[in-house]
């Protein structure tokens, strides 16, 4: 199966940078604002933004980590005993401005089962989302409010986010197929 590399680590450093200026400049600052990364890789790259947000502003935000595995619509499809990791959310989402955060936006139905999950710890005032790939192909009416970058693919391409943290690699964006 063919390969292509979409993103070295520059380009998502890059992308990382503007989607941090991006935010701030859509929600006018860090007041009342919090990241929430959806486990695995949208829960480094939520890291990432608010460092970068950090170094921006010289404030830090509150940021949380989101396992959505018992909110997904094909749980049942996934395995007879998924495993589900924790949700860490130590602060109060309510009236809070939550930027949302996951690696590849495909279908919609991961951030759906992330609605879902969030709105048991509270009402937000805004929920917006930024991934670092949106590839297309929306099965749900959902949106991206931040991109790293839009790859355009066919349904039988899969995308592979690699990042140090949880892959033990160098940082890159690969399509195969």
């Amino acid at each position: 199966m063919a390969q292509a590399k979409i993103m070295d680590e520059e380009a998502i450093r890059r992308a990382v940078s503007r989607m941090a200026h991006e935010i701030l400049e859509k929600n006018k600052g860090v007041e009342h604002l919090a990241l929430i990364g959806i486990r695995t890789r949208g829960v480094i790259l939520a890291q990432r933004l608010k460092k970068a947000i950090q170094e921006i502003e010289g404030k830090e935000i509150p940021t949380g980590i989101l396992d959505i595995t018992l909110y997904r619509d094909d749980l049942t499809l996934i395995a007879p005993k998924p495993l589900v990791r924790e949700t860490l959310i130590d602060f109060d989402i309510t009236d809070m401005k939550i930027v949302l955060v996951d690696d590849v936006f495909y279908t919609g139905r991961t951030i759906r089962a992330a609605l879902n999950a969030l709105v048991d710890f509270g009402r937000p005032a805004v929920i917006q989302l930024a991934v670092l790939i949106d590839r297309g192909h929306r099965e749900l009416p959902i949106r991206a409010d931040f991109v790293g970058k839009n790859i355009p693919t066919t349904k039988a391409q899969n995308v592979q986010v690699i990042l140090g943290e949880s892959d033990g690699k160098t940082d890159e964006v690969m399509v195969e197929g």
